[in-house]
């Protein structure tokens, strides 16, 4: 498996991630406008990305078998100053459910929050209904801080999430 950033060039291969796990995917995102996931919307937020990968302020990570995007992770809302944080945000193909591809992408980006954009803190929240999150996050070493009632629109509805963190273990 290989894990990296994103790139433009992967819009044809991330349109069928996504494509072909909407249903998987669906119960845990918000409603996206019709095409969000075609091969030239994703070309052009790619591109997007790539400028906020440069300027520090974003890394979307993919991990890959043969040509398959089998998962993503990525680092956003970068924030410097005393803060020096950012929120992590992850998905895997159905397919790949259990394989430890969803535990190597989100180890890969941690790594790199903490060593290549030296960031304090990483925020992770999920549904309090979304077990397999849970057990990522423990498994990754994140903590628990707390519930925010109506955090995001996911799917239609305003759902409740377990708000989490990992620390940089160099920052004591």
């Amino acid at each position: 498996m290989e894990i990296r950033l994103a790139k433009p060039e992967d819009a044809a291969n991330l349109s069928d991630y996504y494509c072909g796990n909407e249903q998987h995917f669906r119960i845990w995102e918000p409603i996206r406008e019709r095409g969000y996931y075609s091969e030239g919307s994703l070309t052009e937020r790619l591109t997007e990305y790539e400028e906020l990968h440069r300027k520090g302020a974003a890394a979307h990570f993919i991990a890959i078998i043969n040509t398959d995007v089998v998962a993503h992770c990525s680092l956003t809302n970068v924030v410097y100053g005393p803060l020096r944080a950012c929120f992590i945000g992850y998905g895997v193909a159905k397919s790949h459910e259990g394989s430890g591809a969803m535990t190597k992408v989100c180890a890969a980006a941690i790594n790199y929050a903490f060593t290549e954009l030296t960031l304090n803190r990483i925020m992770a929240n999920y549904m309090p209904c979304n077990h397999r999150s849970a057990n990522l996050l423990n498994k990754l070493g994140f903590s628990q801080e707390g519930l925010a009632k109506r955090y995001l629109k996911i799917n239609g509805k305003w759902e409740d999430h377990v708000l989490t963190s990992l620390l940089n273990p160099e920052n004591s």
